[in-house]
């Protein structure tokens, strides 16, 4: 951010300061993962309203409040002590204050702390206002590019960090290898090349996108089929370097090219429409077959005319 702090606050203040800010309240704030330029506006002016921000570490808190020329009190709510750091939020909420949450990076309470606080803060019966942001997990599938292509529903498992090793890590592997929806995982750059040969044994024909970085100076975003990641973080240092997020793309699912109904599918819906309703039955076709519903509802309306 190139404004100076005084005016890149004067300017937040008159974007949303027309906006209802209630008192007693919690603002869960996303932060920036890496460039200070993806602020929100809002964001900065919810921090600039907040008497007191729970934060995961104070120190890099701190760092971010001077860099926006804020100084406020600092409550350390991390994920040794959330249940506890909670209860003195709730006293200041009680007594009419705004509290702004963040973690150290991104949006809070989806890697890292703050569901807890969160819930217990409803349960109390205070408010609770989310600001979006930054997200390295959507920040990350949007460079993938995995979205709903032909075959694909455009959904996704977000794994966030595996366990560091043993039994633990290899049933996640083996769970994820065989998930056929996109997964999206964090990874350290001193575990990145054990995972990447775990993902090229488990499931080496997939494709595989390694973001580095995002969002900063040195962002590297590289695809290419899972089995050739080890080879690709070998050739240079600079490729292991810096925090990872890795999308193993989702399965690719068999796209019907005709109007032609597998002999199977026709069977399956036929004992299907003998006990349910045509509807019914076409979507739990759907579901077991896999078949595109359009396709499936033309066969049974076809089967109920014979």
């Amino acid at each position: 951010m190139s404004l100076p702090a005084s005016e890149l606050l004067a300017t937040a203040r008159q974007a949303a300061g027309h906006q209802h800010w209630p008192s007693g309240a919690l603002y869960v704030v996303a932060t920036p993962i890496g460039n200070l330029a993806d602020f929100t506006l809002r964001a900065i002016h919810a921090l600039a309203l907040a008497d007191a921000v729970a934060c995961e570490d104070t120190r890099v808190s701190a760092g971010l409040l001077r860099h926006l020329g804020l100084d406020k009190p600092l409550l350390a709510v991390h994920e040794h002590n959330e249940r506890e750091a909670a209860e003195r939020v709730l006293e200041r909420l009680a007594r009419g204050e705004r509290v702004a949450y963040v973690s150290d990076a991104g949006t809070p309470a989806i890697s890292d702390p703050g569901a807890w606080l969160v819930a217990r803060v409803r349960a109390a019966g205070h408010a609770v206002h989310a600001l979006p942001g930054a997200s390295a997990v959507v920040t990350a599938l949007s460079a993938a590019g995995d979205g709903p292509l032909p075959g694909q529903t455009g959904s996704f498992v977000f794994a966030g960090f595996l366990p560091a090793k043993g039994r633990d890590r290899s049933a996640r592997l083996r769970a994820l290898a065989d998930e056929p929806r996109s997964v999206v995982l964090f990874e350290a750059p001193h575990r990145i090349e054990a995972l990447a040969d775990e993902l090229a044994q488990a499931c080496g024909d997939r494709t595989l996108t390694l973001c580095r970085e995002l969002t900063k100076q040195f962002e590297q975003v590289h695809t290419l089929v899972a089995a050739q990641a080890p080879a690709w973080l070998a050739e240079e240092a600079s490729r292991r370097r810096g925090e990872f997020v890795v999308v193993l793309h989702a399965q690719a699912q068999p796209v019907v090219t005709d109007d032609a109904v597998p002999e199977a599918a026709r069977r399956q819906l036929q004992v299907l429409m003998r006990e349910l309703p045509l509807k019914q039955a076409v979507a739990l076709a759907v579901e077991l077959c896999g078949l595109p519903r359009n396709l499936l509802y033309d066969e049974a309306l076809r089967l109920k005319g014979d």
